[in-house]
């Protein structure tokens, strides 16, 4: 930044013309506040460098450790002193491989949940609207159009519907799904 601010006096030196106009004092105002807000920019860089190394440590603690030492203790709760709780929660995460897509879209629709496949052909099609959309398709091709297709499984009906089947006690493919169980520390404080 100070290179730049540099250049650009000297340019500004070899115009004596448009320098007549301008005075020292208002260079300088100009090159400190420059100068300050590339200090800014740097100190908010290293702040989000900050913030994901503590985000990181945190995940550590919620994710494995509280998780660990409460499970060694044989506990899914406890209570602290000043009356705050933490509770260990099962977290759902899911997200369907490219290379497995059609392969979880056939096993949804073999086990009755095809309505969570969304198929978009230039208009968006719903849950349960899989025959609309291969009707639409068809029509365009008799009428000579190629549609795009896309067909997807929105991640947060995926995490939904892993939740639901999983506390019923279903058997879910994880690997086919992308989909993995684990458990959270949540921490809450007393009033």
């Amino acid at each position: 930044m100070n290179d730049l601010l540099q250049e650009m006096s000297q340019d500004a030196g070899n115009r004596s013309d448009d320098m007549d106009s301008l005075d020292d004092g208002k260079l300088d105002a100009v090159s400190r506040l420059a100068n300050e807000a590339a200090n800014l920019e740097n100190k908010i860089a290293e702040l989000e460098v900050l913030r994901k190394e503590t985000q990181s440590a945190l995940h550590k603690i919620t994710d494995e450790r509280l998780p660990e030492a409460l499970e060694e203790m044989g506990l899914q709760k406890f209570t602290l002193v000043d009356g705050s709780e933490i509770a260990i929660k099962p977290i759902y995460s899911a997200s369907i491989p490219s290379s497995r897509k059609e392969e979880a879209f056939q096993w949804l629709r073999d086990h009755d949940f095809g309505d969570l496949v969304k198929n978009n052909v230039t208009v968006t099609f719903g849950r349960g609207e899989d025959e609309d959309a291969k009707d639409f398709v068809g029509l365009c091709s008799q009428k000579g159009y190629t549609p795009n297709q896309l067909e997807k499984v929105e991640s947060m009906t995926l995490k939904a519907w892993l939740r639901e089947r999983v506390e019923a006690g279903d058997a879910v493919p994880l690997d086919l799904f992308g989909a993995f169980i684990s458990q959270r520390a949540t921490i809450k404080r007393s009033k």
